[in-house]
């Protein structure tokens, strides 16, 4: 297994560059499944979630060749299949939205359950099924399974989200794409990668309006046909490395952002104390003197990111003062917090409220990531404690997060990651 090594108490200066948006790769690359001929997409995070999507749809039978490092040619002509039941589907929460592309384009989708990072509970999707219901579609879960079926295609609605969600928002987008009629989606997710899909699905000859609100309206299309398009700036790993300079000090231009998407972010950090000036496609980060305590509570777009919260909440470890976090849309997200009692973090947990404490310093431990973004809270706090810290785990990591070590190493950190060879398993005798 690869754990990291990092040696901490060092500011960060230097220049960090960013990956396209995990989130908005992950929602365009089953999209791709729609669209005759060949689409070009640019800009692609070097993630483990993304070459987990490309091998899922080379099983299908689609085409996809390598431009360069960031870019890939995808055809998906020769798919014949609506059904993506591979194991490797266990291993990626976006996996459910093949179900409303394969819906959208072959009437029918039988999709594995996904797995991805757990927070304590199953992430459940009945907004999805609710949205495809409305559409005409007949959806059964069994033996760990996702069917849905329509007689012909699926057909314009109006669908209310009972709840904002990200995950039912982009799945019923998709499968609305190439629907008979006209789909209305209220109450929907507004995040930046929401748009950004919909902007790939224009380019490829859809009619979506009103993305980045909360009234999404698809007239549905006869076709999506081949095209180029680019991937955003991932506006989470900005802001993880945002929260980095926060914790461990220094000053960083961060680069290949678009500062408004990190609004949301920049105002927190800038009430704890953290310089931010925001450049045209750029910002600098910089943090000299003392961290003030604050509030925070996660909310969908535009509100405090949930991705972000454990990163701000280890910053906040050491802030004078006590902050609250509150959780807004996630039951459990603060199992992270045990790792960090282990490297001498005051942190109380009650439900979705976590009362934070704040330390002069941190001390190195062996701890465990539990999920992605739980990972990098970590490595913050890694980089913020005195000593050694060793952090186990690390696959959640790099589902996310493109070249993180190199990235940290750039601006000054002392990390590294070190192969430890698995322990024999014991046979034991009968």
């Amino acid at each position: 297994m690869t754990k990291y090594v990092i040696n901490g108490g060092k500011p960060l200066y230097g220049e960090v560059e960013i990956s396209g948006a995990k989130n908005a790769a992950v929602a365009i690359i089953p999209a791709a499944l729609m669209v005759e001929g060949v689409c070009r997409i640019e800009n692609l995070p070097n993630i483990s979630d993304v070459s987990t999507l490309l091998n899922i749809l080379k099983q299908m039978g689609a085409d996809i060749r390598a431009v360069n490092k960031r870019t890939i040619d995808i055809d998906c002509s020769r798919v014949r299949t609506p059904s993506a039941t591979f194991d490797m589907m266990q291993r990626i929460r976006a996996s459910y939205y093949l179900i409303g592309a394969l819906l959208g384009r072959f009437g029918r989708a039988d999709v594995a359950m996904p797995g991805g990072c757990n927070f304590g509970g199953v992430r459940p999707i009945d907004q999805h099924v609710k949205g495809f219901s409305a559409m005409g579609a007949k959806v059964s879960v069994r033996n760990g399974i996702v069917s849905a079926v329509t007689e012909g295609n699926l057909r314009g609605s109006t669908v209310y989200m009972d709840v904002v969600s990200v995950g039912a928002t982009i799945n019923i987008m998709l499968g609305a794409t190439l629907a008979d009629g006209v789909t209305y989606i209220e109450n929907a997710a507004r995040e930046p990668h929401i748009v950004d899909l919909a902007n790939f699905l224009n380019s490829m000859g859809a009619d979506v309006r009103g993305a980045g609100t909360s009234a999404i309206k698809i007239r549905g299309v006869k076709k999506l046909t081949g095209g180029f398009y680019s991937i955003i700036p991932d506006q989470i790993e900005a802001g993880t490395y945002m929260a980095a300079v926060a914790g461990a000090g220094g000053r960083v231009v961060i680069k290949d952002v678009i500062p408004k998407h990190l609004d949301c972010i920049s105002r927190k950090l800038r009430e704890m104390g953290v310089t931010i000036v925001d450049l045209e496609d750029s910002i600098i980060v910089e943090r000299t003197g003392a961290l003030i305590k604050t509030h925070v509570k996660t909310m969908p777009y535009p509100g405090f990111p949930t991705d972000m919260q454990p990163q701000l909440s280890t910053v906040l470890c050491l802030a004078e003062g006590t902050s609250i976090v509150t959780e807004g849309v996630w039951d459990n997200r603060f199992k992270f917090v045990d790792e960090l009692a282990k490297m001498g973090c005051s942190i109380r947990v009650t439900e979705r409220t976590a009362v934070i404490e704040g330390i002069s310093h941190m001390t190195g431990a062996p701890i465990k990531a539990g999920d992605l973004r739980a990972g990098a809270a970590l490595v913050i706090a890694g980089l913020c404690a005195r000593g050694e810290t060793i952090i186990d785990g690390v696959g959640y990591i790099e589902r996310g997060y493109e070249k993180m070590i190199e990235k940290l190493t750039g601006i000054g950190a002392d990390i590294k990651a070190i192969y430890v060879p698995d322990e024999p398993k014991v046979q034991k005798r009968a």
